[in-house]
């Protein structure tokens, strides 16, 4: 599951009430869940506080998570 989808269940967000939050629209939530957008790192960062995470465990993978070839 993509972590923005993942933190944003957990804080028991919709889709539209996170974009709301962070000032987009539902649908670019939903590429961004998708991974079909690619947000600036000021979304990012809004996201990030909005979820109450870090830039790290909102975006990037562990070693472990990695998708091997």
């Amino acid at each position: 599951m993509n972590r923005v989808r993942q933190f944003r269940k957990q804080k028991q967000l919709s889709q539209q009430a996170l974009a709301d939050l962070v000032e987009v629209s539902r649908q670019t939530v939903n590429m961004i869940e998708n991974q079909d957008y690619n947000p600036t790192l000021s979304l990012c960062i809004r996201l990030a506080k909005v979820l109450d995470t870090d830039l790290n465990a909102l975006f990037w993978e562990e070693e472990d998570e990695q998708i091997q070839p």
